[in-house]
């Protein structure tokens, strides 16, 4: 398995708010938007921030991974530089 930092971020920062099936969902619009972005290094602070992008639109209410990789991808490119 890659080495997802998302799954990490969610053990040590959130360890009680999501449920195992929510985790895969998260993981999955996880590694959709690092694709859509071309980002390929899991480790790499951008891609730490998708992933705290990932959990906060999650917490807010967003399970489905489609619709959270499209969020974050529209938010990443739009976002100021």
């Amino acid at each position: 398995m890659l080495d997802v930092p998302i799954r990490a971020i969610l053990e040590n920062e959130h360890p009680s708010v999501f449920g195992p099936e929510d985790i895969a969902n998260l993981t999955t619009a996880f590694e959709s938007a690092l694709s859509k972005l071309g980002l390929v290094e899991r480790n790499d602070p951008a891609a730490i921030a998708v992933a705290k992008l990932i959990i906060l639109l999650a917490k807010k209410g967003e399970r489905e991974p489609s619709r959270l990789c499209d969020r974050v991808v529209m938010l990443w490119r739009n976002r100021p530089l």
